[in-house]
C-alpha cells in the first residue's frame, strides 16, 4: 500500500500555486514601490546584458573571474523583449525564484519523503527572510542562478542514487550526463555551487559503496568507469565558458578567484586566527541574519514582539534535525532491515514447501516491508546529502577568505535547506501535537514577513546589498543628476564604484565616468573598481571631464585643495546624494589630485 505522503493531492498543488504567487506578489510590491535601490553590482550586470545585445559575448562578470555571465545572457533576453529597464532585471530573478520553489518542493519529495513538506517548504520560501528576499530579488550576477542550479544537482544526484538503491547498481547515463552538465554549469554560473556538487559527488561514492560495488578494488573501478567517462562529458560541456577563459587567461587566474583571491589579504593575520574570526563571523553575523533576527546590511533587531518564538523556532529545528539524523543512523533503519530480514526468512521457508512462487517477490508480506525500508533508507540518505550541502558550506565559510565577508549573501543556500528540515520538523510536530503546529508556521511566515516590510519602510537604504554606508547612494535623483550632466555637456568624468556604473546604464552609456576615486573614508582605492576597459578609453580621449563624489566631505575637500593648488577653475552643484565638480577650466586627472592613478 502506497503512503500518501508520496502522493501529490489536489490540496498540495493549490498550496504550492498559492506559495509561487506569495513569492511573485511580494517581489513585484518590493520593486514597484521601489524599496530595493538599483546599485553598482546589478548596473554591471545589466550593462553587460546591454552589450551582450550589441553583439559582445562576456564570459564572467565585469572585473572578476569567478561569477560567470549567465544572468547578464538571460537579462539580455528580457531586454530583448520589453526593453531596458530595471524591472526587468528583477522580473528574470523573479522566474529564476519560482524555480527554485518548484525545485524545491521537488526536494522535499524526493530527498525526504513527502510532498507535505516539500510544499510547506516552498512556503517557508515564499515569505522569507529578508536576506533572503535581498539576494533573490536585487540581481549580483549569478545567485538566483546559483540557488537553481544547486537543487537540481540535488534532484539528479538523488535520481542516481534512487537508480542504485532500486535498480542494483543499473542507472541510466543520461543522468550521470546530466549532472556533470550541472556541475560543470554550476562552476562556471557561480562557484558557491560547489557546496552542492561536493556533497552529491560524496553522496553518490557513499551510495555505490554501501550497495556492495567496493567488495574489491577492480570491482569498484569497473562500476565507476562508464560514471565517470559520463560525468566528465556533461561537466566538460557545462563548464565550457570556464574551460575557453582558462584556456586563455590561465587557470591559476581562475583558481585564485574561485577561492577568494580578491579579499584574501584584507585580513592579514594567520591561518588559525582567521579561522577562529570567521567562526566568530559565522555564529554571530551569520547566524543573526540566516534566522532573520537582523537585516544583513545593520544591526536592528526585526519584528521584534515575535523575534523570540522566531528564534525558539529555528534552534528548535536545529535540535530536531540533529537528533532525526543520529537516530536514523541507529534504530529505524536496523529495524526495517530486520523486518525485511524475517519477511524474506519466512517466504523462503515456504516456498521451500513447494513449487507455488517463483520469486521472492510474489510475497506481499515481503514486497511491503521492502518498500518501507527502501523509503525509510531513501529519506534518511537524503536528509544527509542536504545536511552534507550545509555543513561544506559552513566548513568552506570558515576555512577560506570568503569567511571575512559576513554580509549574508554567502548564506543563501542554507535557506532552501533551512526551509525543507523545518518543514519536516512542524509536520512531524503536527504528527504528534494536532493542527496548532500550523499557528507555529503562520507565526514564522509572519515574523519574516513583518521584517521585510520593517526593513522596506526605511528608505533609504531600502533593501540594500550595500553594508558600508559611505556606499549607500540615494538613487531617486539619477535622472536629475543625468539632466543636469547633459545640459551642462559634461558627458566624461571620474567618480566611484557606485555611482559610475549605474549613472552609465541609466543614461543609456552617453555618460561615462570611470571609477579611479574612491570610496573609503580613508581615500584608499583598488583598482579593481575599474571594470571596463572601453570606459577608459572613452575617458581618456575626452578633452573636457568632471567629478562626481557622493556625499564624501573628505574626499570633497581633497578635491577642492588638489583643484586650487593646480591653479583650475571649478564649479559646484549639489543634486541629491550627489556633488558634481565640473566646469574646469582645464582637463585635471585623478593622479594630478594624488587619487586613483592614471589611466592606462
Amino acid at each position: 500500500m502506497r503512503d500518501d505522503r508520496f502522493v501529490m493531492r489536489p490540496i498540495h498543488r493549490i498550496a504550492l500555486l498559492g506559495s509561487l504567487v506569495a513569492a511573485a506578489g511580494l517581489k513585484v510590491w518590493l520593486v514597484a514601490a521601489e524599496r530595493v535601490p538599483f546599485n553598482a553590482d546589478e548596473a554591471v550586470v545589466a550593462l553587460m546584458a546591454r552589450h551582450v545585445l550589441q553583439g559582445q559575448r562576456p564570459f564572467f562578470f565585469y572585473g572578476q573571474a569567478y561569477m560567470g555571465s549567465l544572468d547578464a545572457y538571460l537579462i539580455a533576453a528580457g531586454f530583448n523583449w520589453f526593453g531596458e529597464q530595471v524591472w526587468v532585471i528583477r522580473g528574470i530573478q523573479t522566474i529564476l525564484y519560482i524555480g527554485t520553489l518548484l525545485t524545491t518542493a521537488l526536494l522535499g519529495r524526493s530527498a525526504l519523503g513527502s510532498w507535505q513538506v516539500g510544499v510547506l517548504a516552498a512556503w517557508f520560501l515564499a515569505i522569507p527572510t529578508v536576506n533572503m528576499t535581498l539576494y533573490t530579488t536585487s540581481s549580483l550576477g549569478g545567485y538566483g542562478e546559483m540557488l537553481l542550479i544547486g537543487n537540481l544537482i540535488l534532484l539528479v544526484g538523488l535520481s542516481i542514487a534512487r537508480e542504485f538503491t532500486r535498480g542494483q547498481g543499473k542507472t541510466i547515463g543520461w543522468l550521470w550526463v546530466s549532472l556533470g552538465f550541472l556541475v560543470g554549469l554550476g562552476l562556471w554560473v557561480f562557484g558557491l555551487t560547489l557546496v552542492y556538487s561536493l556533497s552529491v559527488l560524496t553522496f553518490l561514492l557513499w551510495t555505490i559503496w554501501k550497495n556492495g560495488s567496493f567488495h574489491t578494488m577492480r570491482a569498484g573501478l569497473k562500476v565507476l568507469a562508464l560514471p565517470v567517462c559520463l560525468l566528465t562529458l556533461g561537466f566538460t560541456v557545462g563548464a565550457l565558458p570556464w574551460g575557453i577563459y582558462a584556456a586563455a587567461n590561465g587557470f591559476g587566474a581562475l583558481l585564485a578567484e574561485l577561492t577568494g583571491s580578491a579579499i584574501a589579504g584584507v585580513e592579514n593575520t594567520s591561518f588559525l586566527n582567521q579561522v577562529v574570526q570567521h567562526t566568530f563571523n559565522f555564529v554571530l553575523f551569520g547566524g543573526t541574519v540566516i534566522a532573520g533576527l537582523r537585516p544583513p546590511w545593520g544591526v536592528e533587531w526585526l519584528a521584534q514582539p515575535l523575534l523570540p518564538v522566531a528564534l525558539a523556532f529555528w534552534l528548535g529545528v536545529m535540535v530536531f534535525t540533529t537528533v532525526q539524523l543520529y537516530r536514523s543512523t541507529n534504530l529505524p533503519l536496523r529495524v526495517e532491515h530486520a523486518r525485511l530480514q524475517v519477511a524474506e526468512m519466512n517466504f523462503r521457508k515456504i516456498s521451500a514447501r513447494g513449487p507455488f512462487t517463483s520469486s521472492l517477490n510474489a510475497n506481499p508480506d515481503y514486497e511491503t516491508h521492502k518498500e518501507q525500508a527502501i523509503n525509510l533508507s531513501e529519506s534518511t540518505n537524503g536528509a544527509f546529502l542536504l545536511a552534507g550541502v550545509g555543513l561544506i558550506l559552513v566548513v568552506g565559510f570558515i576555512t577560506t577568505p570568503f569567511g571575512a565577508d559576513p554580509s549574508g549573501r554567502y548564506f543563501i543556500p542554507m535557506a532552501v535547506i533551512m526551509a525543507l528540515f523545518a518543514a519536516q520538523a512542524v509536520m512531524r510536530l503536527r504528527d504528534s501535537h494536532g493542527r496548532w503546529a500550523w499557528g507555529l508556521v503562520l507565526i514564522v511566515l509572519g515574523f519574516n514577513l513583518w521584517g521585510t516590510v520593517q526593513a522596506a519602510q526605511r528608505v533609504p537604504p531600502g533593501l540594500t546589498t550595500q553594508f558600508d554606508a559611505q556606499t549607500r547612494i540615494y538613487h531617486r535623483h539619477d535622472f536629475d543628476l543625468i539632466a543636469f550632466l547633459e545640459a551642462e555637456g559634461e558627458m566624461r568624468g571620474y567618480s566611484n564604484y557606485w555611482i559610475s556604473y549605474p549613472l552609465a546604464f541609466q543614461s543609456g552609456e552617453r555618460l561615462i565616468f570611470v571609477p579611479r576615486l574612491p570610496y573609503h573614508r580613508d581615500l584608499s582605492y583598488t583598482s579593481r573598481d575599474d571594470r571596463y576597459a572601453p570606459y577608459q578609453q572613452l575617458v581618456a580621449a575626452a578633452g573636457k571631464v568632471a567629478y562626481i563624489t557622493g556625499d564624501q566631505p573628505a574626499l570633497e575637500n581633497h578635491i577642492r585643495k588638489g583643484l586650487a593648488t593646480l591653479r583650475v577653475d571649478w564649479q559646484e552643484k549639489e543634486i541629491g546624494d550627489y556633488r558634481v565638480f565640473y566646469q574646469l577650466s582645464r582637463v585635471v586627472r585623478p593622479g594630478e589630485l594624488g587619487l586613483g592613478g592614471e589611466l592606462d
